[in-house]
């Protein structure tokens, strides 16, 4: 076993894990963030899709050891007091979605697009998503949606461009 620390939407965890532990079977099993989908085992779909350290990783293909000291967001750590992220909220506005098992990877790979490029075009936002399957929607509502929320994240809009956890602390298993 080897013990891990991190922090999860905001809350600090120390476990001890096995070394092959999956951070994608961590989020789910050992914190209960279900939110976090494994789809394929294969890194191919995305519905794992989480952010560590700022940047979007398919948690299926990331150990969990390697994110030890690191700072994670899953699709549960974005909405703050009550309101949904403006990338959820476009999403649930635009029906970027239909069955949903792709939906919390692609928001959050979104979110990591948006913060490299706060207004991307069709073809942009069609690359930046592109590591993430869905086999429902032909992605058009998607793009809209994500399009949708670059222009309610922009200053002046009234939205935020970034979740701003407060850590809390708290321990796990």
């Amino acid at each position: 076993m080897t013990q891990v620390r991190v922090t999860v939407d905001g809350v600090n965890y120390a476990d001890d894990v096995e070394p092959r532990l999956l951070l994608a079977q961590y989020l789910r099993e050992t914190l209960g963030k279900t939110g976090t989908l494994i789809g394929c085992d294969t890194s191919n779909c995305g519905a794992c899709t989480v952010s560590l350290n700022g940047r979007s990783v398919k948690s299926c293909s990331v150990l969990a050891v390697q994110a030890d000291g690191g700072e994670v967001t899953t699709i549960e750590g974005l909405a703050r007091d009550g309101q949904l992220h403006p990338v959820q909220e476009a999403f649930r506005e635009c029906h970027g979605l239909q069955c949903g098992y792709c939906t919390p990877g692609m928001i959050m790979a979104a979110v990591d697009l948006l913060g490299d490029n706060p207004d991307p075009n069709e073809e942009e936002v069609r690359e930046g998503i592109e590591g993430n399957l869905c086999r429902c929607t032909g992605y058009q509502n998607i793009v809209r949606a994500v399009q949708s929320a670059a222009q309610n994240m922009k200053p002046g809009a009234g939205a935020t461009t970034s979740p701003s956890a407060t850590p809390v602390a708290g321990g796990g298993n």
